[in-house]
Parts: C-alpha cells; sequence; structure tokens
C-alpha cells in the first residue's frame, strides 16, 4: 500500500552507475587476400594466425567517451600469408555516476567488453567472405590487456628524485 511519500525508486534510478552505448561504428577495416587464388587451396599445414588488440579512448563530451578496439591479424606469413585484416570498431559511450576513480578502467575495460561480440563478427564474415573458414577470435581479456597496459606505463615513467 502507498504511504505517499513514495519509494524513492526514481531517486535512485537518478543515482545509479549507468553504462549506455550511444552508437557502435566501424571506423576503419581492411581484409586483404593477397595470394588468392592459391592460397584459397588445400593448405600443408594450418597458418600461423597472429593478432593484435590495442584499445584507445577520448572523452567527447562531459559523460560521452568515444571508444576504439583496434584488431590487426593475419594467418600465415611470407609467401604463404593466407589473409590479414585491420579493424578498427568504435562506440561512443554515456557514462554518468562513476566515481572519478572508476573512470578510466570503466573506459578501458567494459566499453570495449560490449564492444568486442560486434568486432569479432566483422571479423568472422570479412574472413568467410574472403573464402576462408571463420575466424572467430577467443574472448579477450580487458582487465589484463589493461593491467597489462598500466604496468607498462609505469615501468616507463621516470621515478622520482630521492
Amino acid at each position: 500500500m502507498a504511504d505517499g511519500q513514495g519509494n524513492g525508486n526514481g531517486a535512485q534510478a537518478d543515482t545509479a552507475p549507468s553504462i549506455n552505448a550511444m552508437v557502435q561504428y566501424t571506423k576503419d577495416f581492411s581484409f586483404e587476400n593477397p595470394n588468392a587464388p592459391r592460397s584459397l587451396g588445400p593448405q600443408e599445414k594450418p597458418p600461423n594466425i597472429a593478432i593484435q588488440v590495442n584499445v584507445n579512448a577520448r572523452q567527447v563530451a562531459e559523460t560521452d567517451f568515444e571508444v576504439n578496439i583496434l584488431l590487426e591479424g593475419s594467418a600465415g606469413e611470407g609467401a604463404g600469408l593466407l589473409f590479414k585484416f585491420e579493424l578498427d570498431y568504435a562506440g561512443l559511450f554515456r557514462l554518468r555516476n562513476i566515481a572519478p576513480n572508476d573512470m578510466h578502467p570503466v573506459v578501458m575495460i567494459e566499453c570495449p567488453r560490449l564492444l568486442f561480440p560486434f568486432a569479432r563478427q566483422i571479423i568472422a564474415d570479412a574472413v568467410r567472405a574472403g573464402g576462408f573458414p571463420p575466424l572467430y577470435i577467443d574472448p579477450i581479456d580487458f582487465a589484463a590487456l589493461y593491467r597489462k597496459r598500466l604496468s607498462e606505463a609505469a615501468a616507463k615513467a621516470p621515478s622520482p628524485a630521492s
């Protein structure tokens, strides 16, 4: 039964932390199949698959951040290169009610985690359209990637003078 004072759900919803994906988009994409049709035939051995991942972000408004996942990869190498790709996939995220000290990890871990399944599907579809079985990239631990990037930045930072 209502007591006339309300239950406060509206106020709580206004102060709850939130991440909203406003839009997602491909900024740049390239797929190369340089040795076709020779590369499309049977292969003697499975190709070496190499994938690099990078995450970048920039603040575009008080609560809005553009986050990019950069995926570069290839199958094979040298004369045996089957294919290679580069994808810059981005999203515009609105972050509300997130503590200032949590903002950077949220932008660099949670936002790319939300983008990744879509970028993964773009790569799989392009590889398949290139004449190969789809390449489904394994899930990425963006928290580990973030920690690694922080430790690399700390190692490069000059130590304070004693």
